[in-house]
């Protein structure tokens, strides 16, 4: 009998594949830059799905200067509030946080968030930040933002999310004279990114529970002489007998969805301030109207509709020039079917 052989199924790159801890997503790690200082991040909530027709710029394309159709995932992108700013200081076991200094008027839903600080001396801290910048044991600046959700109708809640959003370019003693200018200001994501550029878009997946090894590691169904009963959807072996052990490479039954996902490299298609130019007759499906500022990304982007949505840019970005691209068309038509 010949020996059948085939590739397994499914990445075991993600394993082992739990419910996020969080529906926020957090970067461990952000793109070098030298430059003057900016934000290196920003918060959306994913609306839905269009296509627009736009001028095809790539160079070496067969479709170089003509008009091509592309789809495009629409992300509401209203204002973030920066509340506080978080010093690290960096020793023989990494970075840890230092002291924070917060805004003297913060936004009365983010109470509903984390507790409010009570008695805090932005001066006296300040100052702490500034002789520890003088000394050099500030390692990086960060910027605590929030969200403001209270300003969407199509997201069903009041409660900010509040996230880190690093601080880069420049010396340290500039980006800490940076923060203080943006603190316990509003921050349009256009400060951030500009049409044409590449980001990578991080969010939690639809969750889907439970499932089995088929859906969930696309092994194949056993044949009906090997599967005894009503088994045909169960994995061959759970592995040898010596060891008794169950290896964590075998498919098994488990979690499906709600993991943490990123996409590299995806084109920030168009920033825009007038809703109208991107809703749809009847409003998005599950979501309803866009009335703030929306952000158009080429091709599709994690989680369902309504999910928090982090971009940063490109960590990965290579030989990928920044091109402003030509839209000419953005479907209106309904998405009701």
């Amino acid at each position: 009998m010949p020996k059948i052989n085939s590739p397994r199924f499914g990445s075991l790159a993600f394993s082992p594949r739990k419910r996020a801890i969080s529906e926020v997503p957090k970067y461990k790690s952000w793109p070098n830059y030298t430059g003057k200082p900016v934000l290196q991040g920003f918060a959306g909530y994913k609306v839905g799905m269009t296509h627009v027709i736009m001028v095809d710029d790539h160079k070496s394309s067969p479709n170089e200067g003509k008009d091509i159709m592309i789809p495009v995932t629409v992300v509401e992108v209203p204002a973030m509030k920066v509340a506080a700013i978080r010093a690290y200081r960096r020793d023989t076991y990494g970075k840890h946080p230092m002291t924070e200094v917060w805004a003297d008027k913060l936004s009365e839903t983010l109470s509903r968030r984390i507790s409010m600080p009570k008695n805090h001396d932005r001066e006296a801290t300040t100052q702490v930040i500034n002789d520890a910048v003088a000394a050099g044991t500030v390692a990086e600046i960060m910027l605590l933002m929030h969200t403001t959700p209270e300003v969407i109708t199509g997201i069903p809640k009041k409660v900010p999310d509040l996230m880190e959003i690093r601080v880069a370019g420049g010396t340290v003693a500039e980006r800490f004279a940076y923060a203080q200018s943006l603190l316990g200001t509003e921050v349009d994501f256009s400060t951030v990114l500009d049409e044409g550029a590449y980001a990578d878009i991080t969010a939690v997946t639809e969750g889907k529970g439970t499932q089995g090894a088929v859906k969930r590691w696309g092994i194949r169904l056993r044949k009906r002489k090997h599967s005894r009963g009503k088994k045909e959807r169960h994995i061959g072996t759970l592995g040898p007998w010596t060891p008794h052990h169950v290896r964590w490479q075998v498919p098994n039954v488990g979690q499906m969805g709600y993991q943490q996902r990123t996409e590299y490299n995806k084109r920030i298609i168009k920033i825009g301030t007038d809703a109208s130019e991107v809703n749809p007759d009847g409003g998005f499906l599950h979501y309803g109207l866009v009335r703030n500022n929306y952000v158009l990304i080429k091709g599709s982007v994690p989680g369902p509709t309504k999910r928090i949505i982090r971009i940063r840019p490109a960590i990965r970005q290579g030989e990928h020039h920044v091109r402003a691209p030509v839209v000419e068309y953005i479907s209106l038509e309904s998405k009701q079917g």
